[in-house]
């Protein structure tokens, strides 16, 4: 063949072909950061910040014109952030793919920054930590309808979220009513009891000696144990933290508080369950999954119970466990978030 004919045909070839290139060029939205001053949250006694930093993802064209949006609301992970979730996990990027790739349609993703002085906040009503699940489901709801254009309806927000967000999913579902069309947890933590949340050895001797946040050290263990009794057995202004712990320290052993135990157990999504099915019936999808080989051993049987629970109780969702851990398989165009959350909420929520 010529060498001028060719490169004719190889130029036409590509000219065919270009539209097919750029459809899969994803359209770039962009992040705003926002602080939304709480009055909620001021004045909790356990020092908590009420300023809070919100990142909000704006679909492309959001700019260019006068368009409502569906708001999706996204819970981080303890000790994760709504920072680290755009700029260490990619999800804006992804956002930009899963749209263009028509994953799902254009819409506003919010990500309030939930990180406490002990790594989260379990999106938890607490009488030393504040009223974070007020927070979320209210005044951080008000404070985006009128900052964006949204569609300021129950059928046009979802809520998500993973790990301890997933645990904050499920407890905001069940505990406010019209507020959320649907709900998806990944991998949500402490679902159900479960020996390895609350009975487990590992940070409870340090948890029980610390006398100060400082005193914890990078202990990932015995802040995670400070953090949930903050959030579900406060005692504001006793003890170091404002909180009953699980265990009391004596001179050689670990003695268990049964009460405090108690109150771990009547927080979880398991417990909540009985008294909050009809806001569950209200919910056009509830959904939640999670990786068989979890670092975290109580999150796989958790699910079961809670979906088993769901299911005696005539509750219709999805349940689904799959091959990977905590984190392996959430963001990234293989991961939950692209190929089952965001088609689950394109599914779900009103467009218009």
């Amino acid at each position: 063949m010529r060498p001028h004919l060719f490169f004719l045909l190889l130029t036409a070839f590509s000219w065919l072909h270009a539209p097919a290139a750029q459809a899969q060029l994803a359209a770039k939205g962009r992040v705003v950061v926002t602080y939304l001053d709480s009055k909620l949250l001021r004045g909790n006694p356990g020092g908590e910040n009420p300023r809070r930093r919100v990142s909000v993802y704006l679909p492309a064209g959001y700019d260019a014109n006068a368009s409502r949006y569906p708001v999706l609301y996204y819970l981080h992970g303890f000790t994760w952030s709504d920072s680290l979730l755009f700029h260490a996990d990619g999800l804006g990027a992804l956002l930009d793919q899963a749209i263009a790739d028509g994953q799902i349609r254009p819409l506003i993703v919010v990500a309030p920054n939930e990180n406490t002085l002990f790594q989260g906040s379990f999106y938890a009503n607490s009488a030393t930590n504040g009223p974070w699940a007020d927070f979320t489901a209210r005044e951080l709801v008000q404070f985006i309808d009128q900052k964006f254009r949204t569609f300021a309806r129950p059928a046009s927000r979802g809520l998500a979220g993973h790990s301890m967000g997933g645990n904050g999913t499920l407890r905001l579902a069940m505990l406010y009513p019209n507020t959320y069309a649907a709900a998806y947890a990944l991998s949500p933590a402490f679902a159900a009891p479960h020996v390895e949340w609350m009975a487990g050895r590992a940070g409870q001797a340090a948890a029980s000696r610390a006398t100060s946040r400082a005193a914890l050290g990078q202990n990932f263990d015995a802040i995670r144990i400070v953090a949930t009794a903050r959030a579900l057995s406060p005692t504001p202004g006793k003890g170091a933290f404002g909180a009953a712990l699980p265990y009391s320290t004596g001179p050689d052993s670990l003695a268990h508080r049964d009460a405090v135990l108690a109150q771990w157990a009547a927080g979880t999504p398991l417990a909540l369950l009985p008294g909050h099915l009809a806001s569950l019936r209200q919910l056009r999808g509830l959904a939640f999954d999670w990786g068989e080989q979890d670092q975290f051993q109580h999150i796989p049987p958790s699910c079961r119970t809670l979906s088993t629970q769901l299911a005696a109780y005539g509750i219709p969702h999805s349940a689904e466990a799959y091959a990977g851990n905590h984190g392996n398989r959430i963001m990234g165009r293989e991961g939950r978030m692209y190929q089952k959350l965001l088609p689950f909420f394109n599914r779900l929520l009103q467009f218009e």
